[in-house]
């Protein structure tokens, strides 16, 4: 009997999982673990939302892996010690898992790696399209420069349509014999890992979604029959349901970017596609070029790219506006909105992501870090890469980013993306029934009316803040 390990990660899925795929045809028998490990940025280091996702996401694998006849086993405590008491207890001769991408995952696997070569360790792809290293520039440096970026991905899939090849979930997952599986120690059930909080809370928030594999391929099956050509301007307006929200599927693995892109394409090239599909296709292809920033620029997790950067500015003395908002207090009615869709689902719409950063950084002057740290513990989809480049973006400091004086005006933003106000007053009822000329500025409102409204002041000046914030970059931008 050849027994194997799986060590599932950022990878909880049977199909398009090459680690799986191949320890199903060299083992005779699979020990499927999953350990949550306090060091693993990538999936146990995570805010209470994605705890939540989590706890469900490796209950759906569970339920998946037996109805192959096999299991996920649970474990606690750092990887390596854990892995090495498995091979022992179980007498298993091989390892395999899907390799990770950011910094310190990286470091600790390499040790993982060496540690375990006498068991072979065989690590695969099973989180992006491309490795990071595979699409870089002539002279073999990273693209810093989307466009370029995708043009060039683009161009090695229409070359090697092979790339997104999707496998086959294997027939079948032989589990250890039951001596084997009684050796184990160490393991513990599901809720043992503790990642539900006390307080349920989380009960509403999951009531938005449909955890697991299945959903995902779902979710992916409908958004391409029913609103990807409508993808351009869809994805734009906050009160529509027009985006695919596949992002925390992504981001724990339950369906594979090779997958989606295999499903955009269906049978054609990469440079025939236009309109929602071209446009869908590049956004799995800007959570790949966040995958590459962070693999060849580690730093940019925590700090700026553009090192003028770290030199600014900001604000002395603003946890008190941090608060407001973090709850969605802030009397910017587009910013409070999704504020609170974040607050209540895990989830906020791209458009209003862009918003909310923008205000935080620009208008409150607070650095983009507290905003990163906010997302993260409050997103479902809180991937570190994507949630670090994105903030960097609208930072005006990270790579491809919008310049630093692009300012979003949120009052403008909310009449031309959330025209009637649904979007306000379905996350803002204090404004229910403000008519949709003044639901995006409240503060106009005759004054008679503005008494009836229950709803704060704006917390500051959008003009003068607009203006305290190139002032400030005015002082380090020919540095």
């Amino acid at each position: 009997m050849t027994i194997g390990i799986v060590w599932f990660r950022q990878d909880l899925r049977l199909s398009d999982n090459p680690a799986l795929v191949q320890a199903s045809k060299e083992c005779t028998a699979l020990v499927c673990v999953f350990v949550a490990d306090p060091l693993d940025q990538s999936v146990s280091q995570l805010g209470e939302a994605s705890q939540v996702w989590l706890h469900h996401s490796l209950q759906s694998l569970d339920e998946s892996l037996r109805e192959k006849g096999n299991q996920l086993f649970f474990f606690q405590g750092e990887s390596l010690g854990v892995l090495q008491q498995l091979m022992q207890d179980t007498g298993a001769t091989r390892i395999y898992w899907n390799r990770c991408y950011d910094p310190a995952t990286i470091a600790r696997d390499k040790d993982i790696k060496l540690a375990l070569k006498e068991y072979e360790p065989a690590t695969f792809n099973g989180l992006l399209v491309f490795e990071p290293w595979e699409n870089l520039k002539g002279d073999g440096t990273p693209y810093r420069v989307y466009t370029p970026f995708w043009r060039a991905a683009a161009k090695l899939i229409d070359e090697q349509p092979e790339m997104i090849d999707v496998l086959n979930a294997p027939r079948k997952t032989p589990a250890p014999d039951k001596k084997v599986a009684k050796a184990i120690t160490g393991s513990v059930t599901l809720d043992r890992l503790a990642l539900l909080p006390d307080k349920p809370w989380h009960s509403a928030m999951m009531s938005h979604w449909n955890v697991g594999e299945k959903s995902a391929r779902n979710r992916l099956s409908t958004f391409l029959k029913s609103r990807v050509n409508d993808y351009n301007e869809g994805r734009n307006l906050p009160a529509e349901s027009g985006t695919s929200r596949l992002s925390p599927h992504l981001h724990f693995g339950e369906i594979s970017p090779r997958t989606v892109m295999k499903a955009i394409l269906d049978g054609r090239q990469a440079k025939e596609l236009a309109g929602g599909e071209e446009t869908f296709a590049k956004e799995i292809f800007w959570r790949e070029f966040a995958y590459c920033l962070i693999y060849h620029f580690p730093h940019t997790i925590s700090e700026p790219m553009d090192s003028r950067f770290s030199r600014f500015k900001w604000a002395k003395n603003t946890d008190a506006h941090l608060h407001r908002w973090q709850r969605g207090n802030t009397g910017v009615p587009i910013v409070d909105a999704g504020m609170r869709e974040l607050y209540a689902t895990g989830w906020m719409h791209n458009r209003v992501r862009m918003i909310v950063a923008s205000y935080l950084i620009k208008n409150l002057l607070i650095p983009w870090q507290s905003g990163e740290n906010w997302f993260r513990d409050t997103l479902v989809d809180a991937d570190l890469a994507s949630n670090a480049m994105g903030w960097q973006w609208t930072a005006g400091s990270g790579a491809d980013a919008a310049p630093f004086f692009r300012v979003f005006n949120p009052v403008l933003q909310g009449e031309k993306f959330d025209k009637e106000g649904d979007y306000v007053k379905r996350w803002v009822p204090e404004l229910a029934e403000v008519s949709k000329k003044f639901v995006h500025k409240p503060w106009e409102l005759p004054d008679d009316e503005r008494a009836t409204v229950d709803y704060p002041e704006p917390l500051v000046d959008l003009k003068e803040t607009r203006q305290r914030a190139l002032a400030a970059f005015d002082k380090i931008k020919g540095t």
